[in-house]
């Protein structure tokens, strides 16, 4: 991991050895960009400012623990400040092939001219005018004057205001490089002073070769496996996966196997993971209890099982959806040629439906008095709706089998009589999934079923045509055709027809309802249709409001289709189930159209009064 001119570290202290003993997240920390793994679009960005000259003031850099922020930041401050004895170096380069004047001062955080703060610990606003009082002094020997600040996002509101101003305009020989895990806790003040870096997580393969490097140097054997167990529990942090290997060398006290692994981890065997995967997906309980049982007996933590068993759902998904993801080495050799095999049989809904219960139960299982009794539940929550039908899919088999059809309980899955594909599943089962039903058309309000719509009518005398409406539902029809959401509420919600004459509406409002809405309603129609409307607010009761007349027509069709032998029967096979949407299994075709020539390219066919109840 260190360069060539960096100086070698000390020696691990064994059982002669007298340096003290250094972990090899330090041993091998970068310090140069070249050592840096898995950040290539920062480094890119650097490398094109330094050969252009446009180095800004100041950076932040952001991302999770351990992908390398101080780090970077020490790395800037060398590249800044790189130096030869000969003066062969005249700027700032990032091209660093040997130690420089101020190399081994830098990386070790002893130069007095690049100075370290840890905002966790200097939140003040005192801490940043100190830096204010020092940024006007050249420094000392090196080139530039770099303050690095990590966890910056600790800083306190009034310190962050103490800043603004010199971070906005800091003298040529001042630099700030900021480091955070909290970028949303920065101020936008700050972040628009800065260039932002986002360290990016390292990918688990390339994560392996590093440490399977680091391994050979420190003369360790280490199985493939091992690597990618270590990999994937760093979760893309590069101090975490050291401390892993770390622990991992000294755990095996020899050659490091997977199983050593797994142990320190408190892993699960991936393969018997694998294993009750399958088993619920076949969903057999006896076998998944077996299985989980054998696991929990070794050592396995109930919530670990869970979640690896979670992960490899996850892995499945992805390899059916990216068949590519099966090559990633990262996952040992039988975890990608099963995965393989399980994506070409269970189904994408299966998956989806494991994985939103699997990330429920293990929610339960944590907070669970019983880990193990809690997790076992679980499995039999998922394993009994591994092929259960929905309530489409029921109805579908009952009309196809003359109602015959019957959903009987075997090896703890509900199962249709009739034979099925291995690991086939339906959708996700709710407990108001809509059932869908041939419905009559509904009455519309006013008196048809369904507004017949008119073409417009030219005048005689050659002037503009006019629009002939002849309901109140072609009216609200109209209204909603022109976009006016609002009047086609009013007139739906607000108004009780009394009377309706062509180009004359007599109504009695409701309680609630606008009082200077009458007035404008009267200018849209005239608007609309081309000639004068009267709208006249009418004390009698009038017809129910359409919005009323659809909530009822809706209510009907609920009842009639609960009525229904094939629903009940649903119904009785699936516990709290309900009818909450009727819809027309195909849409009626609309009678006739109003003429484009009025402004919109839409017809009315008075859908939004009757249709989808």
């Amino acid at each position: 991991m260190t360069d060539a001119g960096a100086p070698p570290p000390p020696d691990s202290a064994g059982p002669a050895g007298n340096a003290p003993y250094r972990v090899l997240a330090r041993k091998y920390r970068p310090s140069s960009f070249d050592d840096l793994i898995g950040q290539e679009a920062v480094v890119r960005t650097v490398s094109n400012a330094f050969e252009t000259g446009r180095i800004p003031q100041a950076w932040i850099l952001t991302g999770v623990r351990g992908v390398g922020k101080t780090t970077t930041a020490r790395i800037l401050a060398r590249a800044l400040n790189y130096e030869m004895p000969d003066g062969s170096v005249k700027g700032p380069t990032i091209h660093m092939p040997t130690l420089g004047v101020h190399c081994q001062a830098i990386m070790e955080s002893r130069h007095m001219d690049v100075l370290e703060m840890d905002a966790a610990s200097h939140t003040g606003v005192d801490d940043v005018r100190q830096i204010n009082d020092s940024v006007r002094y050249a420094p000392a020997s090196a080139r530039y004057k770099v303050y690095i600040i990590d966890e910056v996002h600790m800083l306190s509101t009034a310190a962050f205001n103490a800043f603004l101003k010199t971070l906005e305009e800091p003298p040529e020989h001042a630099k700030f490089v900021f480091a955070t895990t909290e970028i949303r806790k920065v101020p936008v003040t700050v972040l628009s002073r800065c260039q932002r870096f986002d360290l990016r997580r390292v990918e688990a393969d390339v994560l392996m070769k590093h440490l399977a490097n680091i391994a050979a140097k420190e003369s360790v054997e280490i199985e493939p496996e091992a690597l990618g167990i270590i990999a994937r529990a760093a979760e893309g942090s590069v101090r975490d996966s050291l401390s892993l290997l770390d622990q991992a060398i000294a755990h095996a006290a020899g050659t490091v196997k997977a199983d050593a692994v797994r142990q320190m981890l408190g892993l699960a065997d991936r393969t018997r993971v694998i294993d009750l995967f399958e088993s619920l997906a076949r969903g057999d309980i006896a076998s998944a209890f077996k299985e989980f049982r054998d696991q929990y007996d070794v050592g396995a933590d109930p919530v670990v099982v869970l979640s690896d068993l979670a992960e490899f759902v996850n892995f499945v998904t992805r390899v059916k959806v990216l068949p590519a993801v099966a090559e990633n080495v990262a996952y040992g050799e039988t975890e990608r040629v099963r995965a393989k095999d399980f994506a070409a049989k269970v189904s994408m809904r299966m998956l989806s439906r494991m994985f939103q219960m699997l990330l429920k139960g293990i929610t339960e299982v944590q907070g669970a008095t019983r880990p193990v009794i809690a997790a076992e539940m679980v499995l039999v929550r998922i394993a009994y709706v591994a092929d259960l039908p929905t309530p489409d899919e029921a109805i579908r088999m009952l009309e196809q089998n003359g109602g015959g059809s019957q959903v009987v309980g075997g090896g703890g899955a509900a199962r249709s009589s009739a034979p099925a594909a291995p690991m086939a599943s339906a959708a996700p089962i709710t407990s108001a999934a809509p059932v869908r039903m041939p419905t009559s058309s509904p009455t519309a309000f006013g008196g048809g079923a369904r507004p017949q719509m008119l073409a417009p009518v030219p005048d005689p005398q050659g002037a503009a045509p006019q629009l002939r409406i002849t309901s109140f539902t072609q009216l609200v029809a109209l209204a909603g055709q022109k976009r006016d959401l609002m009047t086609k509420s009013a007139l739906e919600g607000d108004m009780r027809l009394v009377r309706f004459e062509e180009g004359r509406l007599e109504v009695a409002l409701e309680p609630n309802a606008s009082k200077t809405m009458i007035s404008e309603l009267a200018k849209k129609f005239e608007l609309w249709t081309g000639r004068r409307w009267t709208i006249i607010v009418s004390n009698e009761q009038g017809q129910p409001t359409l919005r009323s007349v659809n909530q009822a027509a809706k209510q009907e069709h609920a009842r009639t289709a609960e009525a229904d032998p094939r629903v009940q029967e649903v119904l009785a096979r699936f516990p709290g189930a309900k009818v909450v949407e009727v819809r027309r299994l195909a849409p009626e075709t609309p009678e006739s159209n109003i003429n484009t020539d009025y402004g919109s390219d839409d017809p009315i066919d008075g859908s939004d009064a009757d249709d989808d109840l």
